[in-house]
Order: C-alpha cells, then structure tokens, then sequence
C-alpha cells in the first residue's frame, strides 16, 4: 500500500476512506429493544406461569387463562418500556465522552475524534497516548509502548523506524515514554487489539451495589419458593384442582418477586445520569452513580481543582546575563518553527510558555533541533540538543529539585527567587543549558555541570469558589486529600488559602521510607501528599482503603491511570490524557469539586430511592403474599384468584414507578448508605406480620360483618390489600416521625392514589365480571378507611421503634477490592463514535 507523506491525506481522501472502512470503532453498538426483552422474560416463574395458563386455555379455562395472560403481557410491557427509556438515555449520554487523536490533515495538524481515524492517516503519538490504531513508525524520539494489554508483558518495547516487529505501534497499547509518528495501516477490527477485544466482550465486574442487589433479589426468590411450595402442597391436599392451585401459586410467587427492581434501579440510574450530565458528569458505567455516592476519602490533585487549572505564563527570572525563557522554549519538545497559536499537542505549561514565543522568534526560527529527551516522570525534565546560530547547546527545564542537581552552581538570587515563588503557591520551572559542540545526540547521562539560565513563573490562581466546595464535600462526610507531584510548599500555601488543614503532610520520600502498616496510619492522618510518583498516589489509596474507607481518585494526567484503577470510584476529565479517561468510571465536563459533591448526592439518592422500593416491597407486599397462602389453606375458597393477585402486582408496581423520581431527606444523604440484607430481614419480619393482621382483619370483616360470599370476599380483599401496600410507601420512604413531615413527590403522590382509586373502582368497571369481582357495600370503604388510618399509624410506631432500637446504624459491609483484569474491555470502549446523522457506531 502507497502512503502520504507527513503532510497526511487530505480531507477529501479521510473522508471517501471512513465512508468506504467505516469508522475506527471496535464495536457497533446500540441498545437492542430484542435483548432488554429477553431480559424482562428471564423470570422463570413468570415463564412458567404463562406455560401453566397455556395449558389451562386448551383444558377449557378460557376467560381466567386470556386474563392471566393479558396481565402477564401487561407486566412485562411496564418493565420493558421503563428500561429500555432508561438505556436509550444511557446510550446518548454515553457517546458524549470523546477521545481525540492528532493528525496531520492537509499538510497541517489537527485535532480529531479517534474513531474517525482511516487507513494512510499520519498519527503523531507522546507519552500517555493510547495508540488509536495500528501504526507503521515513520519517526520516533526514543519512543517505549506499553504492550502487556496485548502480550502480557509487564516490561515497554523500544519502538524504531526499523522494518520489523519493532516499526509497529499496536493499537491499545499506551506510550510509556517518548514520541513518535506513524501511518495508520489498520484500524478497529482489523487490528490484533481489536480481533481480542471482539472476543473477550465487554462485560464489567460487579460492584457491591449490584451484589446487594442480587443478594437481596436471591433472598426474596427463596423466600416466594417456599411460599408457593406451601401453598401448592396444601391445597393440593385440600382437593382443590391441580391446575387452580399450581396457577395460584405461581401469581403469588410473581407478587413476591422483585420483577420491577431492575427497572426501578435502571430508571433511577438514568435519572441520576442525566442530572449529571447537566452539571457537567459524565458516568461511564451507570452503576458508577451509586458507588460515586459511596466514597468517605476523595484523592485529587489541586490543578483544576483547588486551583483554576487555566495556566498563564507569568514572567521568567534570569541568571545574570542568561535568558531563561529563550531556554525554556528552545527545551520544548517541538517544532520551534510552528506558530505562536498553534499549541496542539502541546502540555499546559510548554503552552502557555508557547504563546510567548513571538518574544524570541529571530532565535527560534534559525535554531535547530539535533536531538531530545522527551519528559518522563522518571526525570521530571525535558532536553534538546539544539544549534543556536554557530553554537551547539543542550537547553534543559524541569522541576527544580530535578534540575539542581545536574547544575554546577545554584546562584542564591535564584534560590530566594524560587522560595518566594513557591510561598506564592507559583508552578517553577528551573532552567539550564550547557554548550556541547562535542555532542551529536543526547541521553540524560550528558546532562551534567549544567549552567542555571533562571525560572519559568507560572500562575495558576486558586478557584473562588473551591473553598465552598470542600465545606460542600466536608458536610457530606468526605474529607478531601490532596496527592501531587508538586513542591510540599507550594501545595500547603495553596491549601491553607483555602482552609484546607495543611498540619499534616507526607513527601514521597518520606512514604519510600514506610512499610504498609505505618504508611496507613500516617496517610489516615495526612491531608497533603506532595511530590508522589504513580505508585506512590496508588499505595496510599491501598493504605486507606485498608481501613476500610470507599476511596475515590481524582486525576487526569498520564501518571494516574494507576491510581484510577486502585480506587474504589475512578473519576477524570474530558480533556485528560486518553490513558486517564480510559482508567476511570466518571468523566467530568468540567474540573470542579462542586461537580463531584452534586455527583456524590445523586448517588445517594438513587441508593436511597432504591431501598424505598426494597422496603415496600419486604413490607406490605410480603405481608399480603404471606396473608394469601393462609387464606388459601384456613378457606374454602381461594382469597384471591390467580388473575386477581397478578392485577393487584401489576397495579402495585405501577405504584412504584415514580419512586426513581422522588424526594430524598437531606439528612438522608449526609453520609453513605450500605446495603445490609441482615436489617432488610428484620424489616421485612417486623413490617410483613403487622399487614397480614390488617389482612386477617379484613378477612374477619369481610365473613362476620358482611357476610360476604367468595366473589365479595375476594374483591374486599383486594382493594384492602392494595390499598394498604402501595399507601405505606409515605411511611417508609423516610426515616422522619411523623412521616407527613418528609414531603414526597407529586408524581409519588399522584402515582399512588390513582392506583388505590383504580383498585377501588374496579369491582363497579365492565370487567369486573371478567375478573371476578362484584361490587361492594359502601359500609365497607368505611372501615376500609378506619383500617388504613390505623395501619398507617402502627407502622408509623414499629418504624420508630425498628430503627431506633432493632437495625440501629446500618452496619457497612466489608468492600472487596475492584476487579481490574477487565482492561481490554474497558480500553475498547474509548473507541466509539460520537452521535450524527449517519448511523452510529459505539462501544457499551
């Protein structure tokens, strides 16, 4: 294949090609309407139920068997509908995080979405980049690539322009050191990563929110099989017929079973997705909502965080009879005759020092570059062997504890200059030269006897409103610490301005010097980790999370994707380097803590949210399953029929729907919530007896006041029982007593009495008949009413009591550690297309 030359192809040509190849995406990926079917008919209950009504049909039962299945089809379209909404939403807020490649297009560089990157594009590649295809090396600036997410191997590959194995830049793999530039020669599918990636699929580890839930769902299952066992058996033995007990049975087992939990969790999730993405989230994975609303220690960096992260070159300070910023700029790793704008590819402090460089312009358009040393985080510099004019010069910069060493002197002017810098809460770059007309290429051995030129002075103000956010976090239980690689005074004087406790600090010199079980006792205590390399940020997420704290990690450079896999909650930004958005569960928009405390009390809220469901459904649900298995055995009628109890579960769950859309108690969310299945028993064993005796009560009015005959019976029972289940949703959505004074959501309310009212006017409705219903006495919703108003109040008592004195504080399970062996799975999703008009290609 004949390629460009650096100057890349043109528009015209990328564009004929991505119509031809299509887009550089692994995966094409939609949501499937197909599969969140079949989701919804997994239930094998409900598969049998449907079975058994079939065969009912053809055995003569016609009008019960149509009902049963007209409820079933019901059912299932309330649960397929709100999860399928739910996903779509998912869908188009998931295509929104962007990973962009820089390309020569034109003759000119420009910066494009990765997954419209074609064959014959020239690709330039630095350290941090995830290689976006498989690249044939045409220049490389002592370039290293990561390649164990291929091969296994933990140790870099040294990358030449050699033909060979050695020439070839495989997509997914991540530059570890270097630069290079390459010609795409495959792209997604064709390449190896792409052909593992297809195999392995996508599927992510659970997290403890998703364990609980199964946990919870597996427990309730038991529960209902036992149930139906019961009843079956028993009315077996009663001579009831065989296909009326099995159907009933299995109605009751379907009330008992969570069915609309996936959906109710998927619709809060979504919710909670899309009130983020408002202010600026962007969840990767939905589940990461809840976990994000789980974490007691946030990690984070203060550039764009405490401080504005928009850094401006301020002024450089000069060696007597140097010039620092001709060095500084002469040290950039880059072109030195592009133009002053032009910053693509460029790190924020080479920019901002790049848009001065009008200054020296004479100088830098007659200079040549001979040789570089890219930055790694190993040296903390960058150096470039440049002709200046007739003289050779190695022009170095770098953090100034890096860079001193390698000086021959370090003039005191300098060093009270840097001081005063550092107080200030500056970022420095120190920089030096040193003439080297014996030199024909450098290596970091040469650097030595270096002559210091002077600083680089960059601001980078702290953000007005940073010490609100921390008071927002602080008041939410989160104490917020900081890890950075800059100097230990610059980081205090940035944090006390802001109220930040500074007293306690750890340098990573100081964290080499601790064994594990020291370093959790003094990153417990430490608020500023200053000057940490990457494994350092990653041991001391380890150490404090070995107290058992939910750690999240906030970073977007190159040097975070380890601790992003480490913590507990992963969080980037948009614009961060790919290997960091590819590392983490939240993408945020913009860099701010305010962001993050909305997204902690979204997460909150929809674990909260979720438990209302949980507890409504351990409550009067159990108790009125519970309550018909005794009905079915102590009459000699069945209290409901099997269509009347699926009706009664259809309408409960439509109850519930608006529970994603809630109110949640501020006092709710002050501090994280665990799942405890332990305390879920004891709810469900307190609450379930006090709506069967409600339900007894109904049964002892309906026989011995009303006298009622089995089609009365049952259709009093059936108003009483739903009425009962869905109204103690007031009562147990919060923890406030009385409970009228937690103020729950229009939708909520307006959700729950219709359907109370549909239950109630469905005994006089044209299917009642159909149904089995008759209508009743008005005396009835009398005492119906007497009824709810005293057990609303005696559960409104044993909720006081049971959280006072029975659950006491829910106790938080023990975290097991996050899986991190998904990594192919979770690189390939960088990979996805961005919504337009044409069909979309995009990666789960």
């Amino acid at each position: 294949m004949e390629f460009p030359g650096v100057g890349g192809l043109t528009e015209r040509e990328a564009a004929e090609r991505l119509a031809t190849n299509g887009p550089n995406a692994v995966r094409s990926h939609r949501v499937r309407g197909i599969a969140v079917l079949a989701r919804q008919l997994r239930n094998p209950i409900l598969v049998l139920l449907g079975s058994t009504a079939t065969v009912s049909y053809f055995l003569g039962d016609t009008t019960n068997s149509l009902v049963i299945l007209g409820i079933l089809v019901l059912s299932v379209t309330l649960g397929f509908v709100t999860e399928y909404r739910a996903e779509r939403a998912t869908e188009l807020l998931h295509s929104r995080v962007e990973h962009r490649v820089t390309v020569h297009r034109d003759g000119v560089l420009a910066s494009i979405p990765v997954v419209d990157l074609v064959v014959g594009d020239v690709v330039d590649i630095s350290l941090g980049t995830v290689v976006p295809a498989d690249l044939r090396l045409i220049e490389v600036v002592e370039l290293e690539c990561d390649e164990s997410i291929i091969t296994g191997e933990s140790l870099p590959v040294v990358k030449t322009t050699d033909e060979g194995e050695g020439s070839l830049a495989k997509m997914g793999t991540i530059v570890s050191a270097g630069s290079g530039t390459g010609v795409v020669v495959a792209t997604a599918r064709d390449t190896e990563f792409g052909r593992i990636a297809l195999r392995l699929g996508e599927r992510q580890p659970d997290t403890d929110f998703q364990i609980g839930l199964r946990r919870f769902s597996t427990f309730l299952l038991w529960v209902a099989l036992g149930l139906t066992t019961l009843i079956f058996a028993a009315n077996t033995i009663l001579g009831r017929p065989v296909i009326e007990s099995i159907l009933f049975s299995l109605a009751i087992a379907i009330g008992m079973t969570p069915q609309l939990l996936p959906a109710v969790v998927s619709t809060s999730l979504a919710m909670g997705s899309r009130r983020l993405a408002k202010a600026g989230v962007l969840v990767k994975r939905l589940i990461g909502i809840e976990d994000l609303g789980d974490i007691d220690i946030l990690l984070t960096d203060k550039t764009g965080t405490l401080t504005s992260g928009e850094v401006g070159f301020r002024r450089a300070i000069d060696a007597p009879g140097r010039d620092a910023m001709l060095g500084g700029l002469l040290a950039t790793t880059t072109d030195l005759r592009r133009g002053v704008n032009d910053t693509i590819g460029l790190n924020t402090l080479d920019a901002a020092l790049w848009s001065q460089s009008v200054l020296r312009a004479n100088a830098l358009t007659t200079s040549v570059v001979r040789d570089s040393i890219p930055f790694s985080h190993q040296s903390r510099l960058t150096a470039a062997l440049v002709d200046v004019g007739s003289e050779r010069i190695v022009a170095v910069k770098g953090s100034a504890e890096d860079v001193e060493p390698l000086c021959e002197s370090f003039p005191q002017a300098i060093r009270s200059a840097l001081a005063e810098e550092y107080a200030k809460g500056s970022r420095v770059l120190l920089v030096a030269s040193m003439p080297a007309n014996h030199l024909d290429s450098v290596e970091l051995s040469d650097l030595r006897g270096l002559t210091v030129d002077g600083l680089l002075v960059f601001s980078d103000d702290v953000k007005e409103d940073a010490r609100e956010s921390l008071v927002r976090l602080r008041d939410l239980g989160i104490a917020v610490k900081i890890a950075t690689g800059d100097n230990l005074t610059v980081a205090v004087s940035v944090c006390s301005a802001l109220g930040l406790e500074a007293e306690h600090t750890l340098t990573g010199a100081e964290i080499d010097t601790l064994d594990d079980a020291s370093l959790r006792d003094r990153a417990r205590e430490a608020t500023i980790f200053a000057r940490v390399s990457p494994e350092h940020k990653a041991r001391v997420i380890e150490s404090l999370r070995g107290h058992g704290a939910a750690v999240g990690f906030l970073g977007d450079g190159v040097n975070d994707a380890i601790a992003l896999h480490v913590a507990d909650v992963g969080i980037s930004v948009n614009t961060a380097s790919d290997v960091a958005k590819d590392a983490a569960d939240i993408v945020l928009l913009k860099k701010d803590l305010a962001v993050l405390a909305d997204g902690v009390l979204q997460g909150r809220r929809v674990f909260n949210n979720t438990m209302k469901y949980v507890f409504m459904g351990t409550s009067g649900d159990f108790g009125n399953m519970f309550s018909a298995a005794f009905g079915s055995i102590a009459l000699n009628f069945l209290p409901m029929t099997p269509s009347q109890v699926l009706l009664n579960d259809v309408l409960y769950d439509s109850s519930q729907l608006a529970i994603p859309y809630d109110r949640v108690d501020p006092e709710a969310v002050t501090r994280p919530s665990h799942w405890d299945i332990r305390m879920i028993r004891r709810f469900m064993f307190t609450f379930g007896p006090i709506s069967s005796i409600f339900d007894f009560a109904t049964f002892a009015l309906m026989m011995f006041v009303f006298r009622a005959g089995e089609p009365e019976f049952q259709s009093g029972w059936f108003v009483e029982s739903l009425a009962t289940e869905t109204l103690i949703v007031f009562v147990v959505r919060t923890r406030r007593v009385p409970f009228f004074r937690s103020r729950p959501s229009i939708g909520l309310i307006a959700s729950v009495f219709a359907v109370v009212a549909i239950g109630c006017w469905a005994p006089y409705s044209s299917l009642a008949g159909v149904l089995g219903f008759t209508p009743l006495p008005a005396p009835f919703f009398l005492a119906l009413l007497g009824m709810i108003v005293l057990y609303l109040v005696l559960v409104e008592i044993a909720k006081h009591f049971f959280f006072r004195t029975i659950a006491g504080r829910p106790i938080a399970p023990s975290r097991s550690h996050r899986q991190i062996d998904h990594r192919v799975g979770r690189r390939a999703a960088r990979f996805s297309t961005a919504r337009s008009p044409r069909r979309r290609h995009k990666v789960a």
